[in-house]
């Protein structure tokens, strides 16, 4: 066993370990699903993001904020944080709007921030085994980060991970999702929106997303599924965990270092 396989078996994974995990990245769009369910993200997302027009350049900036704040030097983080604070600057609902919203709110910026910590977490428990209570509660600490270099003061975080576990079961249990974003939602994952030779891949990833979707989301997008679904998706996870382990560490974590190095260039570009 290697020092950092050690480490990781003592005292549980780190931020840097599971946002540097190819697992963070295979989750990412069950975490965007997350994230625009919650109605005014939702309604924010369809006005003014580029995902669907741009997705590429949507995944670049996104992946610099989290590469750049868990890995980059302090001028570098706060490179990437004035980037974010003025490409959210525009992001407010127009007036009179039936869903009211700004991307400065904090409230939206919480729910937004602790979808990574809750998608991290659980692509991590799938891919290399449940974290202990002690082991997620420091993760909790770490992943707050992604909130508070932001807008969102500490204070507003849920108490502990167990607080937090009970903020997103109520914020899930009052969640309704309008026609909109479930049809943005949709379109997000149509495999008919990419090349004919990519389109089984993006088929697969469909499918893997709405999988990891809590219960509630899953029917509220109205995504189908069945109990032939959940045991196809429970053998695809089973070895998904077995090549995930098998892995080494370098292989998992290179698309990390490729794209961090990516991050880096965006935001010296826009410096």
């Amino acid at each position: 066993m290697t020092a950092t396989a050690a480490a990781r078996t003592a005292d549980g994974p780190t931020l840097r370990d599971v946002v540097g995990d190819v697992a963070f990245l295979a989750g990412a769009p069950r975490r965007f699903l997350m994230e625009i369910a919650l109605q005014p993200v939702g309604h924010g997302v369809a006005d003014h993001s580029r995902a669907l027009r741009d997705p590429i350049g949507r995944f670049r900036n996104t992946t610099a904020y989290i590469y750049l704040v868990a890995f980059g030097d302090p001028d570098e983080r706060d490179a990437v944080i004035r980037m974010v604070n003025r490409a959210h600057r525009p992001v407010r609902s127009a007036p009179g709007a039936e869903v009211e919203y700004t991307a400065f709110d904090p409230e939206l910026q919480l729910w937004v921030a602790g979808c990574m910590y809750y998608g991290g977490r659980d692509m991590w428990q799938r891919m290399v085994g449940p974290l202990d209570d002690g082991a997620a509660e420091r993760l909790y600490r770490q992943f707050q980060t992604y909130g508070t270099s932001l807008q969102v003061p500490p204070e507003l975080w849920p108490a502990d991970a167990e607080a937090y576990d009970a903020y997103v079961a109520r914020t899930l249990d009052g969640i309704e999702i309008d026609r909109r974003v479930r049809d943005y939602g949709a379109a997000l994952l149509d495999p008919s929106q990419h090349p004919m030779p990519a389109r089984p891949v993006f088929r697969l990833m469909r499918f893997v997303t709405v999988g990891l979707l809590p219960d509630q989301l899953r029917a509220a997008y109205g995504f189908p599924w069945n109990p032939a679904d959940q045991r196809r998706f429970d053998r695809l996870m089973s070895a998904g965990s077995r090549l995930h382990r098998a892995t080494p560490l370098g292989v998992r974590e290179l698309p990390k270092d490729l794209l961090l190095r990516a991050s880096r260039r965006v935001v010296a570009s826009r410096a």
